[in-house]
């Protein structure tokens, strides 16, 4: 595994878990992008213009939106908010009426869940989850190829 996909995938990972006030912090953005090599970046609540078109995402506010790496290693992190637990549902047909194959397999006792997605060319987790104050809340990983998995596997 290359360096830029060990540092992707903390970075990654720190996103998804809803990092974006630590994100405001100059010097924290200082460190991220010295890791990075540059390739970030922070959009706030405005989805960043290479955001893949072929990736449909819930209506709803933008709460945070980043990109992360170049090229092939381009991870873009997406949280919008949506009405309730039951969002999964219409997710999932957007997902899939834009041509992408997966599910959520796996669903929250309250609401939510967790799916993977892929169209060949882009790999989407979208994990549905109540925020608490803030509410219920979208958010996709998209990466070129596979689904980031939910859960780390050896080797990956």
């Amino acid at each position: 595994m290359n360096r830029r996909r060990l540092v992707a995938l903390p970075l990654a990972a720190a996103l998804l878990l809803g990092a974006a006030p630590a994100l405001a912090g100059c010097s924290f953005q200082s460190v991220v992008k010295d890791v990075s090599g540059g390739n970030i970046d922070v959009g706030g609540t405005a989805v960043p213009s290479d955001f893949p078109k072929e990736v449909p995402l819930a209506s709803g506010d933008v709460v945070f939106a980043a990109g992360l790496g170049s090229g092939g290693d381009k991870v873009w992190n997406i949280t919008v908010k949506v009405p309730d637990g039951e969002a999964y549902t219409s997710i999932e047909k957007q997902l899939t009426d834009a041509g992408f194959s997966g599910e959520f397999g796996a669903r929250g006792p309250n609401g939510g869940g967790t799916g993977t997605f892929s169209n060949g060319t882009y790999g989407v987790l979208v994990v549905v989850t109540d925020a608490g104050d803030k509410g219920w809340v979208a958010n996709y990983s998209v990466s070129k190829g596979k689904a980031p998995s939910p859960t780390p596997t050896a080797g990956s």
